[in-house]
């Protein structure tokens, strides 16, 4: 288990992370999520040694990074897409990170085929684009064949087929029993691929758990209901307690739809059925991750847009 335990870390008068704890489930993708300047990759480096904390720690199985017998074979990370030296090639690289970690030859081919890159083994790196840079970063990170792995933002440069085979692989390595810990700003693959998300904002934790608390509770839930007993659907939801609104009659929907937050179909079908009620529509709309996230997040955006109006907000 990785455990993030009141960790703080600044750079003189800059605090990036503010007594922050959270801990990561074994066997799961868990999505670290945060604006710019939130300390997510603050944390990613004081979790991997390459930061030392002001105060507090991050530990994986119960120790830190560095004192690790064989780090790479516990924990694969990719921080930099481009931190390669160029004049050497994709497969140069692969083969003097196995030979100082006295991993065998026969690991190379197996994470150049994962990455996609074999074709390419003979290049040098410096002519790489950021998209190739990064498949090789997880090849590097895939080569001590680790039980976790951490990857901040992975799908930088990848076109739309890369980014759909880190989400594949992140899933696969997961399935295997791996654990994998995920920086990205892209909400609808974060929503597709993680299994719990933990997000923080200006260096102390917002909220945390599994994805489904976040677009999928019925705090966050709209019902959608419609059928031609329009006024017995309203008397039904208004004796027991529950606010609407009613979107007037259009020529989709005939007889008008009521939109209920905060409930569930579940509550509100059961609800209707024992009112033998006729319904032609019962739909849940859930909050998108994005949504959520955003709102969480809002009073910890440090940049913002400009506002319609053109100015600053």
């Amino acid at each position: 288990m990785i455990t993030v335990d009141h960790l703080s870390k600044n750079y003189g008068k800059v605090q990036a992370v503010r007594d922050l704890s959270f801990t990561v489930r074994d066997g799961a993708v868990t999505g670290f999520l945060g604006p710019n300047g939130s300390g997510k990759s603050t944390t990613l480096r004081c979790l991997l040694g390459l930061d030392n904390p002001t105060s507090g720690g991050a530990t994986i199985d119960g120790q830190s990074y560095v004192s690790s017998p064989a780090p790479i074979t516990k924990v694969g990370a990719l921080l930099d897409g481009k931190a390669f030296n160029p004049k050497v090639t994709a497969r140069r690289h692969l083969q003097i990170v196995a030979t100082t970690h006295g991993l065998p030859s026969s690991q190379i081919d197996r994470v150049l085929e994962t990455a996609g890159i074999a074709s390419v083994a003979k290049k040098k790196v410096g002519g790489f684009s950021l998209g190739m840079s990064q498949r090789l970063g997880i090849a590097t990170a895939l080569l001590g064949d680790p039980e976790y792995l951490i990857f901040d933002e992975p799908v930088n440069g990848l076109d739309p087929d890369g980014v759909k085979w880190v989400r594949n692989l992140m899933r696969r390595l997961a399935e295997e029993g791996r654990t994998v810990l995920v920086s990205s700003h892209l909400m609808s693959e974060m929503a597709l691929t993680a299994d719990d998300v933990v997000i923080i904002g200006r260096g102390h934790l917002i909220d945390a758990g599994p994805i489904g608390k976040f677009t999928h509770s019925s705090s966050r839930t709209t019902v959608q209901v419609s059928g031609p007993e329009t006024e017995a659907i309203g008397r039904a939801l208004s004796n027991h307690g529950v606010e609407f609104t009613f979107e007037q009659p259009a020529q989709e929907r005939p007889h008008g739809r009521f939109i209920v937050a905060g409930s569930t179909s579940e509550v509100i079908g059961h609800m209707l059925y024992q009112n033998n009620i006729e319904l032609h529509e019962l739909s849940e709309i859930h909050s998108s991750l994005e949504d959520v996230f955003m709102e969480l997040t809002d009073s910890a955006v440090d940049y913002r847009m400009g506002n319609e109006d053109g100015g600053a907000q």
